[in-house]
């Protein structure tokens, strides 16, 4: 007698079935609680649940819109969670997705800057940050080894990374200027030798199948998500007014020099000008936000950063710190109104950062599903990337010194600072611990070392 056939087994044979926009609703907040772990874990959980688990769309048409995401500028993650809502419910369908992908983490932030501002003094806080601090220096060195690992394979690469590094270190070149440098040599080098320029942002090729998908390798592209010039004007447009009417407005009320004003003029180039992932963003903000404008001190730069990556979301989300802190200290509405204040302006930071995401992925995701299989990376895509490893270990020692020098190169060098830095890339390196469990870990350790110091 033959054994019947597991019920898993029958059901992987078949496609699963609709999902409704409420269904759908219900998953995309909850992913925006539970999306810890950067660009690369939120991608693994989209993949672990989307493709695998609930097998909405198939491996091959999730790495085709995650190839896509790779090469716009902004939050892949985020974006990638846009375009999957898109396809299955139309327009709606991703500006859910994409928004509930940051909200929960816009409120997180904003009460949590809050606390820093105004407790951050307190010893049991202070404690806390004094054992981040040297963490996330250690974090954003994996990230550098991270990146360099996988896009320096060959020496014209890593020559770009060293000339963006000494570009950036030595003679305080802007990122803007980087990145256009970059795509330039990437530009000319694909054209001249296109195998020195081709292994930058793909995710490699779908292996696995899990089963019929909803959205599946063959399934016909749905009619909202086919191209018209119709639908790209229109999408052009009302993104465009989306923009104009905040800054307008903001504009009429403070002029262009006022501070929540040029915080939405300074995070709209951040948010067109961040290739090459979170991490890429964060010294032009330093450039701008510490150095030019103001807004923060290094230290609370390295601070935010800790908060960005101990919440859900994207690790971007780093810029609602930066808003809510600047509106805070400079007091925009009065003394009587400074949490107003922050608030606003962190809510503004995120609406200018995020909203191009939104507008490239609905006027773009038509021309995209058009190409299954067939979307090409460029040369200057490649450079970039390699430019933004020199970039980060700029950042990366430009943290290490405010942190193991926290007085400057006349002070004394701090050395239990030093030795949490050390356990923290050996946690991440050698016993690849994730960065959660890092941060709790220094964070505590540092509350112990100040406790006994007190």
């Amino acid at each position: 007698m033959n054994s019947p056939v597991p019920i898993k087994a029958i059901d992987v044979l078949v496609p699963p079935p609709a999902v409704s926009f409420w269904e759908a609703f219900r998953f995309w907040l909850k992913l925006g609680f539970i999306s810890f772990g950067g660009p690369a874990g939120q991608i693994a959980i989209m993949h672990s649940e989307l493709v695998e688990r609930r097998r909405w769309i198939s491996e091959k048409r999730f790495l085709h819109a995650l190839n896509y995401c790779m090469v716009l500028p902004g939050p892949e993650a985020q974006q990638l969670a846009t375009y999957i809502g898109w396809l299955m419910h139309r327009t709606w369908g991703g500006i859910v997705a994409g928004a509930l992908f940051v909200l929960p983490s816009l409120f997180v932030l904003i009460g949590l800057s809050w606390l820093y501002i105004a407790f951050g003094d307190v010893p049991l806080v202070a404690g806390l940050f004094y054992g981040i601090k040297p963490a996330v220096t250690a974090i954003v060195v994996q990230a550098a080894h991270r990146i360099g690992s996988r896009a320096l394979k060959h020496n014209v690469l890593w020559a770009i990374a060293a000339a963006s590094f000494v570009a950036i270190f030595a003679l305080n070149a802007p990122f803007p200027l980087i990145v256009a440098a970059a795509a330039l040599i990437g530009f000319i080098g694909g054209r001249i030798a296109p195998e020195q320029f081709k292994t930058g942002g793909g995710h490699g090729k779908a292996k696995d199948s899990y089963g019929p998908a909803l959205i599946d390798d063959d399934t016909p592209t749905p009619a909202h998500a086919r191209f018209s010039w119709g639908h790209l004007i229109r999408i052009a447009v009302v993104g465009t007014a989306l923009w104009l009417a905040p800054m307008g407005l903001l504009t009429a009320l403070f002029g262009w020099q006022g501070m929540l004003t040029q915080m939405g003029w300074f995070f709209t180039k951040a948010a067109l000008l961040t290739f090459g992932g979170a991490y890429a963003v964060l010294p032009y903000v330093y450039q701008g936000a510490v150095g030019h404008y103001g807004w923060l001190t290094p230290t609370q730069m390295i601070d935010g950063l800790a908060l960005g990556e101990t919440t859900p979301g994207p690790l971007i989300m780093v810029v609602t710190f930066v808003g809510f802190v600047g509106g805070y200290v400079k007091g925009v509405f009065g003394p009587d109104m400074l949490f107003l204040a922050g608030a606003l302006a962190a809510t503004l930071v995120t609406w200018f950062t995020f909203l191009p995401s939104f507008v490239f992925i609905l006027a773009g995701g038509p021309l995209v599903e058009a190409t299954h299989n067939d979307l090409k990376f460029t040369g200057p895509l490649t450079a970039i990337t390699a430019a933004v490893v020199g970039v980060i270990l700029n950042l990366a020692l430009f943290f290490g010194y405010h942190v193991l020098w926290p007085k400057g190169f006349a002070g004394a060098f701090d050395w239990p600072s030093a030795l949490i830095a050390l356990a923290a890339a050996v946690a991440l390196f050698r016993f690849k611990r994730n960065v959660i469990q890092v941060i709790a870990a220094c964070a505590v350790v540092g509350l112990l070392i100040k406790t006994l110091l007190l």
